[in-house]
């Protein structure tokens, strides 16, 4: 095609010869040198790489060569370039094809040269569920070009609907915002807009769409034309062929460089846009402008004849409208004046000029013969180096009659074996049909992602773009295909999937894929009627595992436990890990509830075998919670919420099995989050109250010690458990807030003991592992306290339980090593009932052990639990500690303990919990003990 083009232009220059030639030997030596002139270039828009060629002309040095100093200037509006030309404010601007009906409406425009050999103007649409097409828009709202200026904005896609059978009278338009989150957000249900912008946008947001061009009707317009005025070409002939040609130079420097005019752009023109969305603008306007096949400013007079009778079409241009003059023919000056004087000029000097003609035609001859060559090299320059794969393919044939190095590289092929193949012989078998019948239906202009399959097996994924091309003979239509490798691209872009969607531990689903399958799963149970069951799986005992064997062990049993509940149910069914321990499963498809009984049933049974971790085996088992759709909720949360409530049902009613939801448990549920929320006032509110209950040394009867023990007195519900409030302070993390009011309530009233009762009493605080095991938080401020209020550590006691020492972190020891060196004493409390270790009784430093209750109540002669508690007692001496017994209530386990040698006592047969004032009362009051009785 350039060929083609440089062969008309010697033709109209040796035409233009035999008349002028003679005037230009005459003036030639009267024509004064330019100095730089100062011109202006009038944008249609806003910056962008759209103009990148003008912005490389001048940043260049192009316009600077060619002795022009060339200001350009941004535009409000698409017909802002037409009126500053035609006014004379701007030199030269840049149009769409409306310019075509402005020169025919009598303004004296003309075409220098276009940049955009197809137009960028396309419909993007919504896309919805189901089957859509074009039609799908008709009573929908719409933003399509401006509704005050239909002429600039709207006229190819107009044209487009038109020859679809779409009237305009059917859409609801509205006042185009050029802002592509109005589609996004479902505020218009299509978007007229440019291939090389707003896209970007939509893609990045994740928006599905469809793309409709006009091409795909036959509609082809020019985009982009660069323009002036026939008085501008009368009167500045030479500036105007300077700046055209400086133009186009730039064209073809920003279309080799795309990356450094994207940089020159932000640096230097506009930030609006990032550099990502620059380059992706550049890549867009590849196959538009297709400088590696067309001459950069290229414009067929045939391709405007066909836009002339579009707009015939539409009522906008009479039939065979005559637009000569209209595009720009160097030499060929338009002004009649200075026409009539070139004549007349012409024909003093019409012999001379004949002398002097054939001379000059030979220059010109050999000029254009090495234009030729020149732009021949340049085309094979742009096309071997080009940064994306470009091939040159016949459209009926699927032959290969050109590729660069770049598109072999791409398919992992010779240049050879490429050629002697077909265009779809490489593309991935999934790809070939669709891609095969979008050629073979002339869907040129097409942007699509396809598959590549390598000599090797391995598959490389392109963005492709086709666009149809003008060929001397449209016998054999031709297509460009440009391909870009975005392998990389689309492992990020799965990876990223795969990582928002998917527990990186087990590869199940997790919270988020979770809730989109239950969404998808209750939409088809309203359609077909059936019933889904959500369970609700929390391993029991795991954290105890965790804390033991350590995380890694722990993530070995969760991925264990994962795949035993994946075999329990069906492929179709959903298993999910929301977290931790907790699993999900989605039973879709249920006519009745018995199945989901039987899994549920399933999984607690795959759950009782031993888990096999490395050298070790651990034991857990599962409390399930069941829940129903639609008969327990119908929407996800409530489903969700429902299940929890029932899973801890399970747990509270023993652990390992199943429970269903019922109303009554979101009344439990509902109980406790009222007291909650009563608990986080009943310290500000004075609610809380501190009791004490005595511990007594066997050996004398005397008080010396007391634990302290939290009560609340509810102003509505009265005295509140401990059982009941301490796991919900424990939950909420309020434990910590109360923790610390205990502490320094009970370190008040044992300095008021030590000074009053005896200088060595001792107050004992529990503390709950959520307290001890909190990251960052040592007993400094507790510490800091007993200074502030003179008592030394020895007053306190902490009573932890003996899960705690099975923390091999270092948090616990140095926890453990701060209460020692502040002389804090340190007791085990409940001890016998937990994961004992006579290991760890000798590793950390412990001060008293306190036998759990169970092993009291029961005490008598020669029983099981005399004999452990014997045990206990002798060993604990042996390491150096003393003993507490709990829940003393007889005289009978008093004596019994005595003749062990326990060393304290504490239990209802001393004394209950008693109010502080009433504990003290009491220290007051003289207490004798016989046979550990009290009286």
């Amino acid at each position: 095609m350039t060929f083609i083009h440089l062969a008309h232009r010697t033709m109209s220059i040796r035409a233009n010869l035999r008349k002028v030639a003679v005037l230009a030997l005459a003036f030639a030596a009267a024509l004064p040198a330019y100095a730089r002139e100062q011109v202006t270039l009038q944008l249609k828009h806003l910056h962008q790489f759209q103009f990148a060629g003008y912005y490389a002309a001048l940043e260049k040095g192009y316009y600077h060569d060619a002795g022009l100093d060339v200001r350009i200037l941004e535009g409000k509006d698409g017909n802002e370039p037409e009126r500053s030309v035609i006014s004379g404010k701007a030199q030269f601007g840049v149009g769409s094809s409306s310019l075509l009906l402005a020169r025919l409406a009598g303004k004296p425009v003309v075409v220098l040269g276009t940049i955009f050999q197809h137009s960028p103007n396309v419909l993007l649409v919504a896309r919805g569920e189901g089957v859509r097409d074009l039609r799908s828009i008709v009573g929908k709202r719409v933003m399509i070009g401006s509704l005050t200026d239909e002429l600039t904005q709207a006229d190819e896609l107009v044209a487009y609907l038109t020859k679809e059978g779409i009237a305009m009278s059917s859409l609801v338009r509205v006042e185009h915002s050029f802002n592509p989150g109005d589609l996004v957000r479902g505020e218009v249900e299509a978007f007229s807009a440019y291939v090389t912008n707003e896209p970007f946008f939509l893609e990045r947001a994740g928006f599905a769409y469809d793309l409709y061009s006009p091409r795909a009707a036959g509609i082809d317009f020019y985009g982009d034309n660069l323009f002036t005025s026939e008085n501008e070409i009368a009167l500045h002939p030479e500036r105007v062929r300077a700046f055209r040609e400086a133009s186009m130079k730039g064209w073809a420097y920003a279309m080799n460089n795309p990356e450094e005019l994207a940089d020159l752009i932000r640096a230097k023109y506009t930030r609006r846009h990032t550099r990502e969305h620059l380059l992706y603008e550049a890549r867009q306007m590849m196959p538009l402008v297709q400088p590696v096949l067309v001459e950069l400013g290229y414009t067929n007079p045939d391709r405007w004849r066909h836009i002339a009778n579009i707009y015939a079409e539409l009522g906008m241009l009479p039939r065979n409208a005559n637009f000569d003059g209209f595009l720009y023919r160097a030499g060929r000056p338009l002004h009649q004046t200075w026409l009539f004087r070139v004549a007349l000029a012409a024909g003093v000097l019409l012999l001379g000029a004949t002398a002097i003609h054939f001379s000059l035609l030979a220059r010109e001859r050999k000029r254009v013969r090495e234009t030729i060559r020149k732009g021949e090299r340049r085309f094979r320059t742009m096309f071997e180096e080009a940064p994306m794969g470009i091939a040159l393919v016949d459209s009926a044939t699927g032959e290969f009659k050109d590729i660069n190095a770049r598109y072999a590289q791409i398919t992992g092929r010779s240049f050879e074996e490429v050629m002697r193949a077909g265009w779809a012989d490489f593309v991935h078998p999934d790809d070939a049909p669709a891609l095969r019948a979008l050629t073979a239906g002339g869907a040129y202009g097409l942007k699509t992602t396809a598959r590549l399959v390598r000599p090797d097996g391995s598959v490389v994924w392109i963005d492709m773009s086709l666009a149809a091309i003008e060929t001397e003979s449209q016998v054999h239509p031709h297509h460009l295909c440009m391909i870009e490798d975005v392998t990389e691209k689309k492992k990020s872009e799965a990876l990223i999937w795969q990582q928002a969607n998917f527990d990186t531990l087990t590869q199940l689903p997790n919270r988020r894929m979770f809730h989109d399958r239950v969404e998808f799963e209750i939409a088809k149970s309203r359609r077909d009627g059936l019933r889904i069951a959500i369970l609700f799986i929390d391993l029991d005992h795991f954290k105890e595992i965790n804390d033991t064997l350590g995380h890694h062990q722990g993530d070995l049993l969760l991925v264990e436990a994962s795949e035993r509940i994946r075999a329990c149910v069906r492929a179709t069914d959903t298993v999910a890990r929301l977290g931790g321990d907790e699993f999900t499963v989605i039973l879709s498809g249920l006519d009745e509830t018995a199945r989901s009984d039987v899994i549920a049933q399933k999984i607690l049974d795959a759950m009782q075998a031993p888990f096999a971790l490395g050298q070790e085996q651990a034991f857990v088992s599962a409390s399930i919670g069941i829940t129903l759709f639609p008969d327990d909720a119908d929407d996800v949360d409530s489903l969700l919420k429902h299940a929890d409530q029932a899973m801890y049902a399970a747990k509270g009613a023993g652990r390992n099995r199943f429970s269903y939801f019922t109303p009554a448990l979101q009344v439990a549920a509902l109980n406790r989050m009222r007291l909650t929320n009563d608990l986080r006032g009943a310290i500000k509110g004075q609610q809380l109250r501190v009791y004490f209950q005595p511990i007594v040394h066997l050996g004398t009867g005397r008080i010396h010690k007391a634990e302290a023990l939290v009560r609340w007195q509810h102003p509505q519900r009265g005295l509140v458990s401990p059982l009941e409030f301490i796991p919900l302070a424990e939950s909420s993390g309020l434990i910590v807030e109360i923790g610390e009011w205990v502490f320094k309530e009970s370190a008040r009233w044992a300095r008021q003991w030590r000074g009053e009762h005896h200088p060595e009493f001792q107050v004992s605080v529990n503390q709950s592992p959520l307290e001890f095991q909190r990251e960052g938080q040592g007993y400094e401020h507790w510490f800091a306290h007993l200074r502030d209020i003179g008592l030394e550590g020895s007053a306190m006691v902490v009573e932890i339980t003996e899960g705690l020492l099975l923390d091999a972190s270092s948090g616990v020891t140095d926890k453990l090593l701060q209460l020692r060196d502040a002389g804090v004493q340190v007791a085990l409390d409940d001890f016998g009932t937990g994961y004992s270790s006579l290991s760890y009784l000798n590793k950390f430093d412990i001060d008293y052990l306190k036998i759990d209750r169970s092993f009291i109540r029961n005490l008598a002669p020669q029983s099981s639990d005399m004999a452990l508690s014997e045990a206990i007692i002798v060993m604990a001496h042996k390491l150096g500690l003393r003993v507490v017994a709990e829940g003393v209530e007889t005289a009978e386990q008093c004596a019994l303990l005595l003749r062990a040698g326990c060393d304290y006592g504490q239990g209802y047969l001393f004394s209950p919990p008693l109010p502080a004032e009433d504990f003290d009362a009491m220290l007051r009051s003289p207490l004798v003990l016989l046979d550990g009785a009290r009286r």
